[in-house]
């Protein structure tokens, strides 16, 4: 990991909620929503303290693992964004909640990693605690290990409570999410917990609607962790993208020093590219795992994961210019991008050379329907595009040069694409502003051939003059 990729903790912590209110099909913001309502809970109980702190990083981590089980519950609801909503909503069917039920290892994947990622970022042994067991209930009917009170952290009660208010008040309305409430006492949480938090849940959500946005967690110290960590976390949704944000990454950086970018430009390429699948968690793993071409419903969710990367960017001040630059990373130069569909002039060469790592990346990097390509064939298949016109050329030998670990640049041989070689020949000698009679003299062949192959060079790059065809064949590395 370089140095400068790296995000202040805060900033960390985050991404992270957002990624996992996202993988929960949770409105944007819903875990600093909660960790508001659990700083209120907690001062209500206890007053000021350490343990709000606690509270508010348990509130807004609490979903951070669940990108690790999104595979599970992908076979268990057939849907794991939608499923694991209308769970936390209590919209669930009876079958449904019965398979949640049971799916104990499920819980466990979930709390060890969100434990772990606590660690990982050097919270405290409270943060970690009520990570571990956030899912375990005040009568030990909780996952995974069935803890009781009074052994489960006190920090679950307010996380858990806080959260289903935020979620069944919003759902169902204030009088229904309340009577819900009541009817866990001493079971899910202490009847304690919910007489006071019944006493001002009114007034509490009132705020919560007129309130500013909230730091991420008051008083954390501010030193900085590996942005690493949010593109590993990301790339746990699927099991067969594990490393994938961290080998763009590190792809982008050499490929943007081969190409003359600045180390400025370099170091925010390398964070897009760790980050820029934060809009994945939103979509479910069924779509992923579709192979071939997607159906139009299930591609217009596939469509909208740059611009919720680009939301949950926008709202970390560290990631606002690598989060544009990652918002670009599906957009191709023809314009068959998304999710702005920009085309041309209006993709710099920092997006271009974005698009063309994730692009190699994805292509060396084996898919539950095929292996990975080799490096020969990864290359033809990204030349070949370039001359399509999705991607750029020049950035794609910058990438490939990167990948293959050479010290420069070196305009690899492409195939013609769509030309044959005869048509390019003929388009090379016409660009120079060769008439039909001189280019027919210099290759033995009569003007009428010399024609019909223009013509058809004309009709490939969907051009009706030499000067439009000549532009376009420059531009996708034909000539």
């Amino acid at each position: 990991m370089d140095e400068t990729d790296c995000i202040e903790m805060d900033g960390a912590i985050l991404a992270l909620s957002m990624v996992g209110d996202l993988s929960m099909g949770q409105p944007f913001g819903q875990s600093r929503r909660t960790a508001r309502l659990v700083q209120l809970l907690g001062q209500a109980c206890h007053g000021d303290g350490d343990h709000i702190d606690i509270g508010r990083q348990v509130a807004l981590l609490r979903w951070s693992g669940c990108t690790a089980n999104a595979d599970g519950f992908s076979e268990l609801l057939g849907d794991d964004v939608q499923g694991r909503n209308a769970m936390l909503s209590q919209t669930l069917d009876a079958a449904g909640a019965r398979a949640v039920g049971q799916a104990t290892s499920l819980a466990q994947v979930h709390c060890e990693v969100s434990g772990d990622i606590a660690r990982t970022l050097g919270l405290s042994a409270g943060v970690e605690l009520g990570l571990r067991n956030v899912f375990e209930q005040f009568d030990g009917g909780g996952r995974p290990l069935g803890l009781r009170h009074p052994q489960v952290p006190e920090v679950v009660y307010l996380v858990v409570l806080a959260g289903d208010l935020e979620i069944l008040s919003r759902v169902h309305g204030l009088e229904m999410a309340l009577q819900w409430i009541a009817g866990q006492r001493d079971q899910r949480y202490p009847a304690t917990l919910i007489a006071e938090l019944t006493r001002h849940a009114g007034d509490w959500l009132e705020q919560l609607r007129s309130m500013q946005q909230e730091p991420a967690c008051a008083r954390t110290e501010q030193r900085e962790v590996p942005l690493t960590l949010v593109g590993d976390v990301i790339d746990l949704k699927l099991p067969w993208l594990a490393g994938y944000s961290r080998r763009s990454a590190e792809l982008v950086r050499v490929a943007a020093g081969l190409s003359g970018l600045s180390q400025s430009s370099a170091n925010h390429l390398s964070q897009a590219a760790l980050i820029h699948g934060i809009g994945r968690a939103a979509v479910p793993n069924r779509i992923w795992n579709t192979p071939g071409a997607l159906l139009d419903g299930d591609l217009e969710q596939a469509r909208l994961v740059p611009y919720w990367t680009s939301r949950v960017c926008g709202q970390i001040p560290a990631l606002t210019v690598p989060g544009q630059l990652a918002a670009h990373a599906y957009e191709r130069l023809d314009g068959s991008g998304y999710f702005r569909s920009l085309s041309g002039d209006a993709l710099t060469d920092e997006h271009r050379l974005l698009t063309a790592t994730l692009a190699w990346t994805a292509l060396r990097s084996d898919r539950p329907w095929r292996p990975a390509f080799s490096e020969d064939a990864a290359a033809r298949l990204m030349l070949d595009e370039a001359q399509q016109g999705r991607f750029d050329t020049r950035a794609c030998q910058t990438v490939i040069a990167a990948a293959r670990g050479e010290l420069s640049v070196k305009a690899c041989k492409a195939s013609h694409g769509p030309l044959t070689e005869r048509e390019t020949e003929i388009l090379q000698r016409i660009s120079k502003g060769g008439s039909n009679k001189e280019v027919a003299r210099q290759l033995g062949i009569s003007p009428s051939t010399v024609r019909t192959h223009v013509e058809s060079v004309f009709r490939k790059l969907h051009c009706t003059t030499r000067a439009a065809a000549t532009l376009k064949a420059l531009t996708l590395g034909l000539i």
